[in-house]
């Protein structure tokens, strides 16, 4: 959820989280990925970005949003799909070290530790796109709005309090509006 909602929307626009490497870098980060020490490479951007596009296009398919703000270059559901299954098949197995005397779990080694915290993303993606978490997956209509969420309650319609502040008063101020034109037209 939270990769897919690094392209996010207020009044000033839509925007992208992920514009440098060092935005990767405070994704991982903030998501708790062990990237190791390690930075974001020109690529890993790429495939940040990607990744987060697929998703994107994946959870518009599976919501029938059809709203162009999804912000993906992917149009074709098939792309987005061989995207996601080819960073989510770039998890390296496992492997266990041994440390100043304590066992470690760690990454194969040839893969930097951002392509495995980005394919560990895709692997959580799998099984939320994939597993029983997929029916509850919404994407938020208030307006202006791009996110998408998991509703903890089937009446659940927006991702925030605040979205849905909005949509209540857009309602309102419609009602407003219909009241004044039809106070309006018994006047004359």
């Amino acid at each position: 959820m939270r990769l897919m909602n690094t392209v996010w929307a207020d009044s000033g626009g839509v925007h992208d989280d992920l514009r440098t490497a060092a935005d990767v870098d405070a994704w991982l980060d903030a998501v708790g990925a062990d990237r190791a020490g390690a930075r974001t490479a020109a690529g890993e951007l790429a495939a940040a970005r990607g990744l987060r596009d697929a998703v994107r296009r994946l959870a518009a398919h599976l919501t029938q949003d059809s709203r162009a703000a999804y912000a993906s270059g992917l149009t074709d559901v098939g792309q987005a799909l061989s995207r996601l299954n080819a960073e989510a098949a770039a998890l390296p197995a496992p492997r266990l070290t041994l440390r100043e005397g304590r066992f470690e779990r760690g990454a194969a080694d040839g893969c930097s530790p951002v392509t495995a915290a980005l394919a560990h993303v895709a692997a959580r993606t799998v099984d939320l796109l994939g597993g029983p978490e997929a029916d509850r997956l919404r994407a938020c209509y208030a307006p202006g709005c791009v996110l998408y969420f998991v509703a903890g309650h089937h009446r659940r319609a927006w991702c925030s309090v605040a979205c849905g502040n909005r949509v209540r008063a857009a309602r309102h101020y419609q009602k407003v509006r219909e009241h004044r034109s039809e106070a309006s037209g018994h006047e004359g």
